[in-house]
């Protein structure tokens, strides 16, 4: 990675997940349209809400007092003067559209992660890929996903615990009265979820609500990936939403 290469911690989260969910050479997305948009708008939502620009207060989405400036300041606009607050579900069907998809990669060419690769028609694009230009923020967010999904006893997290651990029982060994009774060192336990920084947390939330994470770690632990989605607010409403774009799916067929 140069100098001018975006780390993936720079990334936010709507170019994280159009960043993993694109194919690299063919630059078109690895998971059906309806599914992109929908996840890319639970992503937006968790993006303002990790950067303190909303927050779910009951049932409702509402803007917070105090919002730093965003790429996403036309969402944050339209969710600041909508004459009344809507539930996340709500907002995830309002955000989801091709526009906002090809708003999110034309961002992300301008930052050199992608090209951007078209026919025109009549001065139209009728056809536009994103193949990928620059690896190195990908597998960045690869590795970081994958420390996460895997973050147990040998890692360097755990190893820096343990080491804590035997040092303080040294010193206590050292202060202790010579007949006191010995007890057996501690072991340290799983690094928890709170180990892992909430941006790659909500990532992966917003993976696993979409089916994508299985399908990019299909050795993921089941119970890991649970802890580390938990209760995310975002990407619920985006499992919320897409069970009812199925079940009208389904319906259709039905009828048809």
């Amino acid at each position: 990675m140069d100098a001018q290469s975006p780390k993936a911690e720079e990334l936010s989260l709507p170019q994280a997940f159009l960043l993993l969910a694109t194919d690299d050479k063919r630059g078109g997305p690895e998971v059906p349209a309806y599914l992109l948009r929908t996840t890319l708008a639970g992503a937006i939502l968790a993006e303002l809400d990790l950067i303190g620009a909303i927050d779910l207060h009951g049932r409702f989405v509402r803007v917070t007092g105090d919002a730093p400036q965003t790429d996403l300041q036309p969402e944050l606009d339209l969710i600041r003067h909508k004459s009344r607050p809507h539930t996340p579900k709500r907002w995830v069907s309002m955000l989801e559209s091709r526009a906002e998809v090809q708003r999110v990669y034309q961002g992300m060419a301008e930052r050199g992660l992608v090209d951007q690769v078209g026919e025109k028609r009549l001065g139209i694009f009728k056809t536009v890929r994103y193949p990928e230009k620059d690896h190195a923020p990908e597998a960045a967010l690869v590795q970081k996903i994958e420390a996460a999904l895997t973050d147990k006893p040998g890692s360097a997290q755990a190893e820096t615990a343990s080491a804590e651990l035997r040092a303080s029982e040294a010193v206590a060994a050292d202060s202790a009265p010579s007949d006191a009774a010995v007890t057996a060192p501690t072991e340290p336990k799983a690094a928890g979820p709170q180990s892992v920084d909430p941006r790659t947390r909500a990532l992966i939330a917003l993976l696993h609500a979409s089916g994508l994470l299985e399908k990019l770690f299909p050795d993921a632990d089941r119970g890991r990936v649970g802890q580390l989605s938990g209760n995310f607010w975002p990407a619920r409403a985006v499992e919320d939403e897409l069970r009812m774009i199925r079940l009208a799916e389904a319906e259709s067929a039905i009828q048809a």
